[in-house]
């Protein structure tokens, strides 16, 4: 290129090809990626992601204080709570809706060894086919690995807190009547096994908003490995 069109060029344009040519240059495809590296860089992703998930929930008010994972009542329940606050029965829906989301944040952390434990199973073809499967294949891998064991696990803890609460017990009557009317879902209508789900549901939304963060910034997560595999994806 002749000096003075080189010299023509626009600082900001000049800047944006140089960074390019940096970034082309140490880029790497997932296909470049060695089988260890992805597996270890992926193990490093799932375990920090179970791992901030399960710290942020199981904890006081990490349920009741996150919009995001806060248990309410089923659907027409929910409703008929406002009828309810306006007969001056708020104080004790309150109770209910609390004991709900205290019986989550107890639970939670019961989940952490068998989150671990998942990422034990994961081979390398499962470690490139998260990498390249979407901003929440980590938490859809733990999903299929660990929801059915956790909610045997979940269930007596949940059934252990709610049971302090006398209204449990009337939820479960009046959810059953609602469900065989079609007003709640039949999964819905026992406060016990619906507490559990919502405890997983919100468990592995954290894991997926934790697994988001890791693969937009990965260098935050002061990890070499993770820096290289992720940024090969980006």
């Amino acid at each position: 290129m002749d000096r003075r069109q080189f010299n023509s060029i626009p600082v900001p344009m000049l800047a944006a090809v140089i960074m390019l040519a940096q970034q082309r240059a140490y880029a790497l495809s997932i296909d470049d990626l060695s089988n260890a590296e992805a597996s270890q860089g992926l193990k490093i992703a799932l375990e920090k992601g179970a791992i901030a998930a399960v710290s942020l929930l199981g904890k006081t008010d990490g349920f009741l204080g996150n919009e995001k994972v806060r248990i309410p009542l089923p659907g027409y329940l929910e409703d008929a709570s406002k009828l309810l606050r306006l007969l001056g029965q708020g104080d004790r829906i309150d109770e209910l809706v609390t004991s709900m989301n205290r019986a989550a944040e107890a639970a939670v952390p019961m989940a952490k060894d068998l989150l671990v434990g998942a990422v034990r199973t994961m081979n390398v073809t499962d470690a490139k086919k998260i990498l390249t499967g979407g901003d929440t294949s980590i938490s859809a891998f733990f999903a299929d690995k660990t929801r059915a064991p956790l909610s045997v696990k979940f269930l007596p803890a949940v059934t252990k807190a709610t049971a302090k609460v006398g209204l449990a017990e009337k939820y479960n009557q009046v959810a059953g009547k609602a469900a065989g009317l079609g007003l709640v879902k039949q999964e819905d209508a026992n406060i016990q096994q619906y507490v559990t789900g919502k405890s997983l549901d919100g468990l592995y939304l954290m894991i997926g908003e934790e697994e988001k963060k890791i693969r937009q910034d990965p260098v935050a997560t002061g990890s070499a490995v993770l820096k290289k595999v992720f940024g090969a994806l980006n």
